[in-house]
């Protein structure tokens, strides 16, 4: 299969012209849904199911019909490069209801990550949807920045763990795995999701407990989301507390590397 032409930056969809850049390529507009992965090299870890989360979340605010959609992420699929490191987004805006690619280069991996310690309250007005908050979420990063780190931890208001502001939270308690309850406000992670099963697989307990982030002193805790896939808390910053040694995250890194399949063909 021919590689397709890389259009790199912001792509319109219509029906009848399929993928192509507007008058207008500036990333603007409030979303009303988004979903991103890592493409490396053709390969993709869980695209199916940022499609069908993608497809679930158009669906519940009055998206598009289906058969568009699937049009949509068909054309989307044949545009994404088979070579090199990609993080693309697709995209469901708000009042024209337009479908949307922004085709961009991939940030540079992070194996291990410095977390704000300190509770950030959630600004998210729809936190099971990806797309509304982005923006509330990346002021959320810039505040962790100031503090000298790469992301900060939403916490309800009693205090009890969310998730981080681009990424799902994960921790060790002995040999059990654990994460927030899907009862709270916190997002369906694809990556979650998928360590969750190998967990189930291979017989290791899983459970979700309410921690506060005081409680995770001196625990193996992962940030994970389908771009950096899992890392590891490696320095807590602006509160007295200690990050766990890495024990079980090598281990998991590399089946998570493994399991990437090759973008669908035409």
């Amino acid at each position: 299969m021919a590689q397709p032409a890389v259009l790199e930056g912001l792509l319109r969809w219509t029906p009848a012209g399929g993928l192509a850049p507007g008058a207008d390529t500036e990333v603007s507009g409030r979303l009303l849904v988004a979903d991103s992965w890592l493409v490396r090299d053709g390969r993709v870890r869980g695209l199916e199911r940022h499609r069908e989360r993608f497809l679930r979340a158009c669906a519940e605010c009055d998206g598009p019909p289906l058969r568009r959609l699937l049009e949509f992420w068909q054309d989307t699929t044949a545009a994404l490069p088979r070579t090199g490191e990609w993080f693309p987004r697709v995209e469901l805006t708000a009042g024209t209801r337009e479908l949307r690619l922004l085709l961009r280069h991939s940030p540079p991996l992070q194996p291990d990550i410095r977390v704000w310690a300190v509770g950030r309250p959630d600004p998210r007005t729809e936190p099971r949807r990806k797309g509304p908050d982005l923006d509330a979420l990346a002021a959320v990063r810039r505040r962790a920045s100031e503090e000298g780190a790469t992301e900060a931890v939403l916490t309800t208001p009693s205090g009890a763990v969310l998730e981080s502001a681009t990424a799902s939270v994960l921790w060790w308690e002995d040999d059990t795995l654990c994460l927030p309850s899907p009862r709270l406000p916190v997002l369906a992670g694809v990556t979650a999701g998928l360590i969750q099963e190998r967990a189930r697989r291979l017989g290791i307990r899983v459970t979700h407990p309410e921690r506060t982030l005081a409680e995770l002193d001196g625990r193996e805790v992962w940030l994970v989301n389908a771009l950096h896939g899992i890392r590891p808390v490696r320095e807590w910053t602006g509160h007295p507390m200690s990050a766990g040694a890495a024990v079980h995250a090598p281990e998991w890194r590399s089946w998570l590397d493994g399991i990437s399949e090759p973008l669908p063909k035409e």
